[in-house]
């Protein structure tokens, strides 16, 4: 059985893995530059998915003082690592980061064609909200989805 996928804060060390995960987007990277900024700031915090050495999965959160609202901005998983519960497990401890620093609400935005994510955000009790046309830098159309925390 493989090891369980431990969920943590990313740091400057874990660049090079985020920037290899950034690859599996047909579009809307981010640089390093901007990774570097977020890593090094508090109201932006990644979180890393690792088992047996590899980095399999990323999520950046964006938050901002005296908003009730917190954004997962980007969230991907490794390909070969996908069907494990990684983007749940990263969405959770997003989650939790957010109540802790007394937020309402988590917004993001997913591809309207992605639906692998819009089932597992489904499943985590997130709601489409708007439909974004021509959201991407391809073209493609996005929906905003939202969830209520809990207090």
């Amino acid at each position: 059985m493989p090891d369980r996928p431990q969920v943590r804060r990313a740091g400057p060390a874990d660049l090079p893995a985020l920037l290899a995960l950034e690859q599996n987007f047909p579009g809307d990277r981010m640089s390093a530059r901007s990774l570097r900024r977020l890593l090094a700031g508090d109201s932006a915090p990644i979180w890393v998915a690792r088992a047996r050495g590899a980095t399999l999965g990323a999520l950046v959160l964006l938050t901002r003082r005296n908003n009730a609202v917190a954004r997962i901005y980007s969230v991907v998983v490794d390909p070969a690592a996908r069907g494990q519960g990684i983007a749940g497990r990263l969405v959770n401890a997003a989650e939790r980061h957010a109540r802790l620093g007394k937020k309402a609400l988590m917004s993001l935005e997913v591809r309207a064609d992605n639906a692998p994510a819009r089932a597992l955000y489904r499943r985590l009790g997130y709601a489409e909200t708007a439909v974004l046309r021509a959201y991407y830098e391809d073209g493609a159309d996005g929906l905003r989805l939202r969830k209520p925390l809990p207090g």
